[in-house]
């Protein structure tokens, strides 16, 4: 098969995949940003004076942003979203197909998927940052854009080149070894459940190993998720990373650092075993 035809077969698999999985697991990711940003909640209690309360879970973030923005609410950003899963994913899985074509013979071992997810991720990462911000800024609630392209000309007026890059680093911390730490333990688990290849690979086998891989790899980069976040709705108050994990630190303590975990980790769980099944059965159609 041509090389360049195999790339483009990849990411149209890829493309594929991350819309599906942009679309079911947005309100997560909506979820999650909402509890790393920690807006106040103002309630009127039995008639009484205004209330401010934070939302500390899941549960009653959701139903805030239900009572307050009904069920539309839950998919504000969905458009960003898409717009930067669908070539981010497609991207992704591109390069990915590209090195390990070209690099690996085989099944990649532990070592080559990590190397190949982290390498493959930072590419994608770099190219789709802007879309990144205003993903971020479009779920927080604390900024109020017209359109995406309102958002990409505001930030860029107030803020120059900087703000639309801004969260780059912690961005990559996060992202690179979240796929690299994903890729090794999905192709190792899909190696045991298969028994090292012996038995046709199914999609519920497919799946059950991303589960596994994505609840691993989620927990282990939660606080570049969190500094990340940080540094995009505010980037005027956080310059670095260090000033971020200091203000996280004396504010919140260690547990400041795995703030909107649930949310995160289930979602990033079920998107993450979501994108790669779609993908491995596109991939098969398309002959990849």
């Amino acid at each position: 098969m041509d090389s360049s035809n195999s790339v483009i077969k990849a990411f149209i698999a890829g493309s594929c995949s991350g819309t599906c999985s942009a679309i079911l697991f947005q309100p997560l990711d909506l979820v999650k940003t909402r509890l790393q940003t920690s807006l106040p909640i103002a309630t009127n209690l039995a008639g009484g004076s205004p209330t401010l309360l934070r939302p500390g879970s899941l549960i009653s973030c959701m139903g805030h942003i239900l009572q307050k923005e009904q069920l539309t609410g839950l998919w504000r950003g969905v458009t960003p979203s898409i717009a930067r899963c669908v070539p981010g994913v497609g991207l992704y899985f591109s390069s990915l197909h590209f090195l390990s074509s070209n690099l690996i013979e085989g099944s990649p071992g532990p070592l080559q998927a990590i190397s190949l997810g982290i390498v493959a991720r930072s590419f994608s990462g770099i190219c789709l940052i802007p879309l990144t911000v205003v993903k971020t800024r479009y779920e927080s609630g604390v900024y109020q854009y017209n359109s995406m392209v309102h958002a990409v000309k505001s930030i860029y007026r107030s803020e120059g080149i900087r703000g639309l890059t801004c969260g780059l680093v912690p961005t990559l911390l996060r992202d690179a070894p979240f796929s690299g730490i994903y890729l090794m333990f999905y192709t190792q688990a899909k190696n045991v459940a298969t028994h090292g290849g012996h038995i046709e690979k199914h999609p519920i086998v497919n799946y059950s190993c991303g589960i596994v891989a994505g609840l691993l790899a989620s927990a282990a980069t939660q606080p570049a998720d969190v500094i990340k976040t940080k540094m995009q709705l505010y980037p005027k108050t956080f310059a670095s990373i260090h000033e971020v994990v200091l203000y996280v630190y004396q504010k919140y303590g260690p547990m400041g650092f795995f703030k909107g975990l649930s949310p995160r980790i289930l979602r990033r769980s079920l998107m993450a075993a979501t994108t790669w099944t779609v993908y491995e059965q596109v991939s098969k159609k398309l002959s990849l």
